[in-house]
């Protein structure tokens, strides 16, 4: 296989409603795809110290040479310029948008510009068509958007449909474009940016097939890396009870943030438990296409009419453990029902879960300790565990109610910047924090991550590590840890595979996989290219602003205790100076 298979990138304008394709073999052939190819397109197509709500600023969207092929290769890599941190912004979600995309022929999309009028577009390997999305405009559901389109629109059974909801209009920064009902792309506001270009909704379908260079090989190592996930002890657990499955360990450990980390142990965690939540709600589990586990676990929530006694509907409601650490834990949300149904709402309105809540549990400790009062919050009386509250805070940020409301929908770090709280402000760079506490190298990962998020270096599992094995390990060695994770993630992100196969797809088995495909790259080759995707990455963040050296550390997090003690200030700072010598060393 060549990479003329996946090479053809589709470019939007959507101020003049025209399209075109090009031909870039050269950017597969030497990053992969994925995150690899999308950074070299973001560098292309981003102009220096743009606005990010600005016509020019574009989306990036891409896949690689797995999706479609192996299995878990399930995901797509959204890459654009955040409008929460002001630097890289990437978002990956699952679902079916990566093997549409590869079905319609196309391995990147690009799209700038912005409409005059609401539109939507549906993408096919027969082009582009942009169609009137006023009537969509302005809708509370974002699901109803879904069925609007499907109703609409061919392409059923093997179509993905994003949209954003109401956040995403109003182009707040943290707003998050759903895909496929129960997938996201979260985190840093592509959302916003679509809002900004008046773009509700895009439809990817196709019909492509592609001939596999050694069918023999192939069979083989598909196999082996299908039987190797099926197999898997740890893939149980996803398929049994999903991410939700952490809640009862991290609060064991004291690693669970709640009360906006005024505490890292939760009184709800049984109420809150994937157990509890599986045995009590679970409706249906669902999978993202081409894989075999069925992480997605939906709760059915039995819901009564207002003004009809004994009619009720029945919602179904995606949950993780991110929504349950952020509108459950962190704002001591103990009614599992209470925080389906606040999840519900934020996930219709479009917000990121984990920022919501995080900038709930602020504005929550701001009120108890006096900093601001119910005139700032238009008599609405935040405390902890008061879901109906709660849901009616997240429709006030949506319509920016009043100046307080306002500066909630602009994120944590610029809120506390007006209201004052920054030292329990819970954000790294401006991003909203992940929910784990578990020691140091979880901290320093939150600072250095290309997103500030969990999942660029796993800080959190290393830590995890380190603490069952109740090992001492330095500072520095903790640094090159993070470096050498985030680095192979990079080559997992590029492919584009779930990090939950990563124990599976290892450098050898992508090598054999690469091979059977007709590329040949060695593992000592992988990992070299991981590190220079990390180098271009960084090279983006650093052309837009970001600094090593000016990383805020949020006071409480060194307030509160984790199964390694209290952590020391000075310490993640080393961390971070380690980190950024690794980075510069490799430059």
């Amino acid at each position: 296989m060549e990479a003329s298979n996946l090479s053809k990138i589709l470019y939007i304008d959507l101020s003049n409603k025209r399209y075109w394709i090009e031909d870039r073999s050269e950017l597969f052939k030497e990053w992969l795809g994925g995150v690899g190819v999308g950074i070299k397109l973001l560098q292309e197509e981003c102009p220096k110290n743009i606005d990010p709500l600005s016509p020019e600023s574009p989306i990036i969207f891409c896949i690689g040479y797995f999706n479609g092929i192996y299995p878990l290769a399930s995901k797509t890599i959204a890459l654009f310029k955040s409008p929460l941190t002001k630097n890289l912004g990437e978002s990956h979600a699952g679902g079916r948008c990566g093997v549409a995309m590869r079905m319609a022929g196309y391995g990147g999309i690009v799209i700038k510009g912005s409409s005059e009028k609401p539109i939507y577009l549906v993408i096919s390997n027969e082009g582009v068509k942009f169609r009137d999305a006023s009537a969509l405009w302005g809708m509370n559901s974002s699901s109803t958007v879904g069925r609007i389109i499907r109703e609409r629109e061919a392409g059923a059974g093997i179509r993905a449909i994003m949209r954003i909801g109401k956040a995403g209009e109003k182009m707040i920064p943290y707003a998050c474009v759903n895909t496929e009902t129960f997938r996201h792309f979260g985190r840093l506001g592509l959302g916003a940016i679509f809002g900004s270009k008046k773009l509700k909704a895009i439809e990817i379908f196709g019909r492509n097939s592609f001939k596999i260079f050694n069918p023999k090989d192939y069979r083989s190592i598909y196999d082996e890396i299908y039987n190797a996930v099926i197999k898997s002890g740890a893939m149980k657990k996803y398929h049994d009870i999903g991410t939700s499955m952490n809640v009862l360990p991290l609060n064991n450990t004291s690693s669970l943030p709640c009360k906006n980390l005024q505490f890292s142990k939760f009184e709800g965690a049984e109420e809150l438990s994937g157990e509890n939540l599986a045995e009590k709600f679970l409706g249906r589990r669902a999978a993202c296409a081409h894989c075999p586990v069925s992480c997605i676990h939906i709760a059915a929530l039995r819901i009564p009419y207002e003004n009809e006694p004994y009619f009720y509907k029945t919602k179904m409601i995606a949950y993780d453990y991110e929504p349950i650490y952020s509108l459950g834990c962190m704002l001591g949300i103990k009614n599992p029902e209470g925080f389906l149904k606040l999840l519900d709402i934020v996930d219709e309105l479009g917000l990121d879960a984990m920022s919501t809540g995080v900038i709930l549990a602020w504005a929550t400790e701001c009120m108890e300790k006096g900093i601001i009062g119910i005139k700032d919050t238009n008599g609405l009386e935040l405390k902890w565990g008061d879901y109906e509250n709660y849901i009616k805070a997240v429709k006030k940020i949506v319509d920016m109610e009043n100046e307080f409301y306002e500066a909630l929908a602009n994120g944590v770090e610029y809120a506390s910047s007006i209201y004052g709280g920054k030292e329990f402000a819970l954000a790294y760079g401006g991003n909203e924090m992940p929910g784990y506490h578990c020691g140091i190298a979880t901290h320093i990962g939150f600072a250095v991550g290309m997103r500030h998020s969990h999942l660029d270096n796993a800080g959190y599992d290393i830590d995890q590590k380190i603490n069952a094995e109740k090992k001492i390990v330095s500072i520095e060695e903790i640094a090159k840890m993070i470096f050498e994770e985030e680095s192979w993630r990079q080559i997992l992100s590029s492919l584009v595979v779930c990090f939950f196969s990563r124990k599976v797809y290892t450098p050898e088995v992508i090598s054999r996989a690469f091979s059977a495909i007709g590329i040949n790259i060695t593992p000592s080759d992988l990992k070299e290219k991981g590190k220079a995707i990390l180098k271009e990455k960084y090279k983006f963040k650093i052309r837009e602003g970001f600094s090593f050296d000016n990383i805020r550390i949020p006071k409480r997090v060194t307030e509160t205790p984790t199964p390694q003690g209290i952590l020391k200030e000075d310490d993640i700072k080393k961390g971070i100076i380690e980190y950024k010598r690794l980075i510069e060393v490799e430059n």
